[in-house]
């Protein structure tokens, strides 16, 4: 899934390329990715492209005041192209969800697989798109004191805390997994319970492993960003292969639908968590 880095990484690449331009035709494929009816997708027609940014993981195209919000959800994706094919696209036809002509250059918005969750919003304000209203701050906005006050009293895991969107908004699953490793935090403690020691190294590896994958992101081609995430990533999606900080194998819980991985020696004194999902197996 993309998350704040990629997402920024593609709000700079549509200022790069498409901020100055008119769109010229908004063809959808998949009529399930609009999530609003009023204003209808036909009144970008003709508007000049004035800014592209970013609400936590939604992608935002100002269109002269007119807004374009995409959520990439888990499988969704960005392609941009320097001259996209004049003809209208069939409907319901492999993965194209919606395309954005820029009078030659333009957009795909596409999503792979069958389970969809790809969602586009035509508003005049992102903060009629209920999953931007209900966000919590900036993950790169936060404060160390900010930090604290948002975590204190909690009680879920951390992990779930830091994925939390109305909590703070941008870091999913892999990013969650980097910062606490580099934290050396347990993804099983309790947000409410940490020391002021601990938080501190949170907010440090948040900022980092975020500042630096944006780095990494930024300037990028939209083709790339996938490759380079998972290049500039040290647990996640790295289970049985040796921690590069400490050398203990990397392991993984796994749940219904995700997964999420840590090195023991690192974040839980060297205990491995239990594994629900795979006792039940085992039983």
């Amino acid at each position: 899934m993309p998350e704040l880095p990629e997402v920024e990484a593609l709000a700079y690449h549509l200022r790069e390329h498409a901020v100055g331009r008119t769109v010229t035709r908004v063809d959808v494929a998949s009529f399930g990715v609009l999530k609003t009816v009023t204003p209808p997708w036909t009144d970008l027609h003709g508007r000049t492209v004035t800014g592209a940014g970013r609400h936590g993981k939604h992608l935002d195209l100002d269109c002269d005041g007119l807004h374009l919000i995409v959520h990439l959800a888990r499988a969704g994706w960005l392609r941009w192209s320097d001259s996209l094919s004049p003809a209208p696209p069939k409907p319901g036809r492999g993965p194209l969800a919606l395309r954005v002509h820029l009078g030659g250059p333009g957009f795909d918005l596409t999503e792979a697989g069958t389970k969809k969750g790809l969602a586009v919003w035509v508003v005049q304000d992102p903060q009629d798109v209920p999953s931007i209203a209900k966000l919590g701050p900036d993950a790169l906005e936060l404060t160390r004191e900010k930090l604290g006050e948002l975590l204190a009293g909690r009680t879920e895991r951390l992990k779930n805390a830091l994925t939390d969107q109305s909590l703070i908004a941008g870091i999913g699953n892999a990013y969650s997994d980097e910062i606490l490793h580099a934290a050396k935090l347990s993804p099983y403690a309790t947000p409410g319970k940490l020391s002021e020691e601990s938080l501190d190294r949170l907010y440090d590896a948040m900022q980092e492993v975020l500042t630096d994958a944006v780095r990494r992101s930024v300037g990028q081609d939209a083709a790339r960003l996938k490759g380079e995430k998972r290049s500039g990533l040290r647990v996640h999606a790295r289970a049985g292969l040796p921690c590069p900080v400490c050398g203990d194998t990397v392991r993984e819980i796994s749940f219904a639908d995700k997964a999420f991985q840590y090195c023991p020696t690192c974040q839980t004194g060297g205990k491995p968590l239990a594994d629900r999902r795979m006792s039940r197996l085992l039983k």
